[in-house]
């Protein structure tokens, strides 16, 4: 009997095997895109795969079936194409716009009701000041009202009786110090025309037309100026009762206005601005009490060392010194050189001089002893903070702007620090807890009672 008809059976259940094997391949391949298979429509696929060469004594090339997988896959998500760097950048510089547009918002908000906002920092400031007497009186037996009023009234006329003072003053040496001030341009004309810089008669005479011109050209201004006065009087007697207000109020009943200002807080945050509040106002505290200090001592050496060099109205640019203190490094620069200036024009170049030795040698002696000494590390910030905040200040709000820059600065320097600090201990806490917890019984009988981690019972 002829062999062919077995070779063919052997050949066409070796192709068989392989259509079958194709078959698998295709359904794993389908399963695959369709997602996880089901348990009720598995199969047993443990059939031994023969080898089909041997039994059919020929060599069968056997294609690998491609991997369809990741030829039919989508394309990766856009986000994972950009770099990383990119990336970060695009999330930090959308934060830095929102928040630059929220601090936009909140200066045109405060520029907008300018006149209320220093009303009520200058309340702060004072109540900061009157706030010991306060206490003082209180645990003297005084009830809080009476006690309030006592010290509103005094702190008030002692402040009345100083600027009324500096007014009187100045509008007694007004014309002895306008006299004072022509001799001392005749003078500094001399000077100029024996000076070596060959300065000439003609020179100066077209300086002086100059100045005129100057002053004619803004007639319009200045009286436009003037004009504005009473709309400046009428502001700033505004602004003078809305502190007056404002300081009896927070000196009455500051604490319950705190603890009022707290129900606004979102109850997540309450519980660390509640312990940044008392931080911030000791921070306050401390720097106008400081300040008010060192302005006196300030003003007291300047002026001594003014008056004995006889320079006029020594005792009004004593209290200019003292005013401009509250404006720290720029103001002791302004209030300075007016006193160099002054001296200038009324007694000549060398008691110039000599002032500025005195103001140099008294500010050196405040930046150096006086205020690391009287306020401390509480409020100590970096000159270049105090300079920046100063300059922001005063283009923001003016003279009032600049005053109350620095302590913003400072108080918001110690809130900061505090919820870090805060923050970080919540994170210990936090830590402490799980490894606190297998320690606790793990079933608490009928009857007894629970412990929280901290080991305390509740009441």
């Amino acid at each position: 009997m002829s062999r062919v008809p077995g070779w063919l059976g052997r050949l066409g259940a070796g192709l068989t095997e392989m259509g079958e094997r194709l078959d698998e391949r295709r359904a794993e391949v389908e399963k695959v895109h369709a997602g996880p298979p089901d348990p009720m429509d598995a199969t047993d696929h443990a059939r031994p795969e023969p080898d089909v060469g041997v039994d059919v004594g020929m060599d069968v090339d056997v294609q690998p079936v491609p991997d369809t997988t990741t030829a039919g896959a989508a394309r990766p998500d856009p986000a994972q194409a950009v770099p990383w760097g990119v990336r970060v950048a695009a999330e930090a510089g959308w934060r830095v716009l929102v928040l630059a547009g929220t601090v936009w918002v909140l200066m045109r908000a405060i520029s907008a009701i300018q006149l209320v906002v220093l009303a009520f920092v200058t309340a702060l400031l004072i109540t900061a000041l009157l706030q010991p007497a306060v206490a003082w009186l209180r645990r003297h037996g005084l009830p809080r009202g009476p006690a309030t009023a006592l010290t509103a009234i005094l702190g008030f006329v002692i402040m009345g009786l100083i600027g009324w003072f500096v007014t009187w003053q100045v509008m007694e040496n007004i014309d002895t110090l306008s006299n004072q001030i022509q001799d001392g341009i005749d003078q500094l004309r001399k000077w100029l025309l024996d000076s070596p810089f060959h300065v000439t008669d003609k020179q100066i005479n077209q300086i002086a037309k100059n100045l005129r011109d100057a002053v004619g050209a803004n007639t319009d201004q200045i009286t436009s100026a003037g004009l504005q006065g009473v709309t400046v009087i009428v502001e700033a007697l505004t602004g003078i009762l809305l502190t007056v207000f404002s300081t009896l109020f927070l000196l009455y009943d500051g604490r319950r206005i705190w603890e009022w200002t707290l129900k606004l807080v979102p109850a997540a945050a309450r519980p660390g601005v509640a312990g940044a509040g008392p931080q911030a106002w000791r921070t306050l505290t401390a720097y106008v009490r400081g300040t008010v200090i060192v302005a006196l001592i300030d003003a007291i050496f300047i002026g001594l060392g003014i008056y004995f060099l006889n320079v006029p109205m020594a005792v009004p640019l004593a209290v200019f010194i003292f005013l401009f203190a509250f404006i720290p490094l720029v103001g002791a620069v302004m209030s300075g050189a007016l006193a160099v200036v002054v001296a200038l024009v009324t007694q000549g170049v060398f008691t110039a001089v000599m002032v500025l030795v005195v103001v140099l040698l008294v500010q050196q002696l405040e930046g150096h002893v006086l205020q690391p000494f009287i306020l401390g590390r509480a409020v100590r910030v970096h000159p270049l903070a105090v300079v920046l905040s100063v300059a922001a200040g005063g283009l923001i709000a003016g003279i009032g702007g600049a005053v109350v820059a620095v302590p913003l600065v400072a108080v918001t320097n110690t809130v900061v620090g505090y919820l870090r600090a805060y923050a970080r201990e919540q994170e210990r806490r936090q830590a402490r807890v799980p490894a606190e917890a297998p320690a606790q019984p793990a079933t608490v009988a009928s009857g007894s009672r629970s412990h929280d981690p901290g080991g305390s019972e509740p009441s």
